[in-house]
């Protein structure tokens, strides 16, 4: 008769369980996460340990605090707005093309005076229809010498007090045309169309090589060592088509535009809004090119200081 061996009755007392087991993380090899950040709990805790060293920490921390935002807000400043940069007189005198000789004072919502009239450079010799002050003395003259009454050649038949007469008519009448031409010719009379072209002579007068490179100390970019310099061609004309040119043509528009923009339902003007943003994506192509290739002459420094332009009218990205 074979032995009988005790076994389990049933499966109750089985403990063996079918799912897999999840083995726990080893805290050993879990990462560390320093937080600086404390509790409220804490702080009641260390500030009831430590009065006095709670207050000099606080106390540090307000000053980084402060010193932080004055660092910010200084580059902010320097940093500038990637519409109109930092607002210059030239720039400025955009708006009366170069006709007013101080800014208009800035008053407050009360009438109070907000700032001074400034200073602005001013541009006299110039006159509406393209015209300058050297041209339009010449044509008075003109027009004065072929108007005027000739006299007798035989003296003895000639009546003296007629032609006197006729000389005073003719002056009354040369000043009434005068003072009518000038009228008519006054740049302040001008629309919006004849303040752009004035500013563009201005820009062309101001930023132009043929007048920079006479004038500024050291107009042309360093040349790399080894390099020697080379003969340039006798300029024909007045530059035109130079990119300090063309940027601060761009930048008298893109003025012109803005200020327009903000004015009474310029938020609702799309096509504006469209054309203000083309033409400061394309000022920003122009001063890429000229940082890449004039970047330390004279002309870029120039060019930046009268602008007014900063690091945020050509880095970055432009967003309107």
């Amino acid at each position: 008769m074979p032995p009988r061996l005790p076994g389990p009755q049933g499966l109750r007392s089985l403990t063996l369980c079918l799912r897999p087991a999840v083995a726990s993380p080893a805290q050993a090899l879990q990462p560390l996460i320093q937080t600086a950040n404390i509790s409220q709990k804490e702080k009641k805790r260390k500030m009831k340990q430590d009065p006095y060293g709670w207050a000099q920490a606080q106390q540090r921390k307000a000053v980084n605090v402060k010193r932080q935002a004055e660092l910010q807000a200084q580059r902010d400043a320097a940093w500038g707005d990637p519409v109109k940069g930092i607002t210059t007189p030239f720039v400025e005198s955009f708006d009366s093309a170069g006709q007013a000789s101080v800014s208009p004072p800035k008053v407050g919502p009360d009438g109070q005076l907000v700032e001074e009239p400034k200073p602005l450079p001013t541009s006299p010799h110039l006159r509406n229809y393209l015209l300058n002050k050297d041209e339009f003395d010449s044509a008075i003259q003109y027009a004065e010498h072929i108007l005027k009454p000739i006299k007798a050649e035989d003296r003895l038949t000639a009546d003296p007090e007629k032609e006197d007469e006729e000389a005073r008519e003719h002056a009354a009448r040369h000043a009434k045309a005068v003072a009518a031409l000038e009228r008519i010719a006054k740049l302040e009379h001008g629309g919006a169309k004849d303040r752009k072209h004035a500013n563009i002579r201005r820009c062309i007068e101001t930023f132009g090589r043929h007048i920079t490179d006479q004038s500024l100390e050291r107009p042309t970019p360093p040349l790399a060592r080894g390099v020697e310099p080379k003969p340039q061609p006798v300029r024909a004309g007045p530059d035109t088509g130079s990119s300090e040119v063309q940027i601060a043509i761009l930048t008298s528009k893109i003025r012109a535009l803005s200020k327009a923009l903000e004015g009474h339902g310029g938020n609702r003007d799309k096509n504006n809004k469209r054309s203000l943003r083309r033409l400061c994506h394309k000022r920003q192509r122009l001063l890429r090119y000229m940082e890449r290739k004039e970047r330390g002459s004279g002309r870029w420094h120039h060019m930046l200081e009268t602008l007014g332009l900063t690091p945020a009218t050509w880095k970055g990205q432009i967003t309107l």
